[in-house]
């Protein structure tokens, strides 16, 4: 069973993410050959104060920008 993992920020919506799993599902089929069925993927949302870059969170850096 292959497993996609995507990490991101929240924000998008839910048509969003099911357009996202839906093409990473389709590109690993044709990649590999792999049946559709056998493709799993998870999308885990981290809070921006919860990711940090270069010892910043994200929050801090979209505050400055």
């Amino acid at each position: 069973m292959p497993l996609i993992q995507v990490v991101q920020t929240p924000g998008k919506t839910a048509e969003q993410k099911r357009e996202l799993v839906r093409e990473l599902t389709e590109a690993f089929v044709r990649s590999t050959g792999a049946k559709p069925e056998s493709v799993w993927v998870t999308v885990n949302e981290v809070a921006a104060d919860s990711w940090s870059v270069a010892g910043e969170t994200l929050a801090d850096r979209a505050a400055k920008a």
